[in-house]
C-alpha cells in the first residue's frame, strides 16, 4: 500500500500530540517493510528533524515538506476547502495514494480512503480550559472526521466513549489504540547532574505538562500548601500554554524549569520521591506512563483515561478536590511501604504500552479496511 501521513504535529515539542507523533513515525521507520509512505510536513519557520529526514529518504519514503503555517493551512482546509482541494489535487499528487492518515489539527479534502487519530474531545468536556482558537479549529475538523474518516483510532476507551457520546460516530468505526511510550533509564551520574544542574537539594514531588488550565496546576500548588511541609518542593516541568498564567511563583518550595530536554526530564522522573498528574481530562496521558516506566510512584486523577491507563499501579483522587489532591500526597509522603508497591506496579503496567503493540494494530485494521 501506499499510505500518506500528516506529521507536523511533530515539532510542538512539550506536547502529548508532538510525543505521539514522533513515537508513531519513527515506529513506521523502524517496523514497517512491506508499505511505502509519504510523510507531510507543514511549517512556516519549524524545521523537522534532520535525523527523521535522513531516515525517510534512506529506507525509500517519500517527504513532502509546504512552507506553510498549520493555522494558515488550517483556514484554507476548512473555510476555503474547495479552493484547496483544488490547489492539492492538482499540485501536490496525494490523491494517487491508498490511505492518507490525519494529524489532530488539519483534514485535508482527499478523495482517498483516510483515518484520523484523536487524541481527546477536552474542548467538548472542558470547553473552559481551551483556547478558542483550538475550541474552533477542532470543532471544524471533528465535523469532518465525522462525515470523511472510514476509520478513526481512539487513544483510550474514554476518547471512544466521548466520540459515540459527543458526536454521535458509530462505534464500530472507531478503534482503540494505546499510543507507546519510549523512556530510556538514566545512570546515577545522570542523574546527579540534573539535580545540580537544577539546583533540588530537596526531596522533591514532580510533575509535568503544559502551563495551562486543563493541567490543574493552580490546585496541585494550593494542595502542595496545605501540606505546610516546606522539607519538599513541588517541581513543576513544562512549557507555558495559552491564557493568563496566574500561578503563583512567591513559594520558596515550588520550582517551574519550564522545558526540559528528554534526558533531563528521565533523570527527574527517576529522582523524584513521587510524581502526580492533576489534569481535568487527558485522552491518553504520557507523563504518567513515562513516569511508571523510571519507577516513580504516581498519584493522578480519577477521571478521563488516566485511570484506565494506570488501573490498579496509582493512586487516585478526584482533580477538582484540592483537599483530596494534598490528601493523596500526604499519603504517599507518609507511606513508603505504598510508593514501592506502587512504583513495582506501575513500572509492570508500563510496558504495556509499546510502539511495536500500536503499530502493529494500526496497520493490521489499516490495511484490512
Amino acid at each position: 500500500m501506499n499510505i500518506g501521513i500528516d506529521i507536523s504535529q511533530i515539532v510542538y515539542e512539550g506536547t502529548g500530540v508532538s510525543r505521539f507523533t514522533r513515537g508513531l513515525t519513527n515506529a513506521i521507520l523502524n517496523l514497517d517493510k512491506k508499505n511505502r509512505w509519504t510523510f507531510l510536513f507543514s511549517s512556516l519557520r519549524r524545521k523537522l528533524d534532520s535525523e527523521i529526514e535522513s531516515e525517510i529518504s534512506k529506507k525509500g519514503h517519500e517527504l513532502i515538506k509546504w512552507k506553510i503555517p498549520l493555522t494558515l493551512l488550517a483556514y484554507l482546509c476548512y473555510d476555503w476547502r474547495l479552493i484547496s482541494k483544488y490547489l492539492i489535487t492538482h499540485f501536490a499528487y496525494l490523491d494517487k495514494l491508498d490511505y492518507f492518515v490525519t494529524s489532530d489539527w488539519v483534514e485535508l479534502p482527499l478523495k482517498v480512503k483516510k483515518t484520523t487519530v484523536v487524541h481527546d474531545l477536552v474542548f467538548l468536556r472542558h470547553p473552559e480550559t481551551v483556547s478558542p482558537e483550538i475550541k474552533t479549529v477542532q470543532t471544524k475538523r471533528l465535523e469532518l472526521v465525522k462525515r470523511e474518516s472510514q476509520i478513526i483510532f481512539a487513544d483510550s476507551n474514554a476518547t471512544k466513549a466521548d466520540l459515540s457520546d459527543y458526536l454521535s460516530i458509530d462505534k464500530n468505526r472507531i478503534f482503540v489504540n494505546y499510543p507507546g511510550v519510549d523512556v530510556r533509564q538514566p545512570t546515577s551520574d545522570q542523574i546527579n547532574l540534573t539535580i545540580k544542574k537544577y539546583d533540588l537539594k530537596k526531596p522533591f514531588i514532580l510533575t509535568v505538562g503544559k502551563l495551562e488550565p486543563r493541567k490543574n496546576l493552580h490546585r496541585l500548588i494550593a494542595a502542595t500548601k496545605q501540606l505546610n511541609n516546606e522539607a519538599i518542593d513541588l517541581v513543576i516541568v513544562g512549557p507555558k500554554g495559552w491564557g493568563k498564567n496566574n500561578l503563583k511563583t512567591e513559594y520558596s518550595n515550588i520550582k517551574f524549569l519550564g522545558m526540559v530536554d528528554d534526558n533531563d526530564l528521565y533523570c527527574l522522573y527517576s529522582s523524584c520521591l513521587l510524581f502526580i498528574y492533576p489534569s481535568l481530562w487527558e485522552g491518553f496521558g504520557f507523563p504518567v506512563v513515562e513516569a511508571m516506566g523510571l519507577g516513580a510512584a504516581v498519584a493522578t486523577s480519577n477521571t478521563s483515561s488516566l485511570k484506565e491507563i494506570v488501573g490498579d499501579a496509582a493512586l487516585l483522587f478526584n482533580p477538582q478536590n484540592t483537599t483530596e489532591i494534598s490528601q493523596s500526597l500526604n499519603t504517599l509522603l507518609t507511606d513508603s511501604k505504598l510508593r514501592a508497591s506502587l512504583a513495582k506496579k506501575g513500572k509492570k503496567r508500563s510496558t504495556d504500552y509499546s510502539w511495536k503493540n500500536y503499530f502493529n494494530k494500526f496497520i493490521k485494521i489499516l490495511t484490512n479496511k
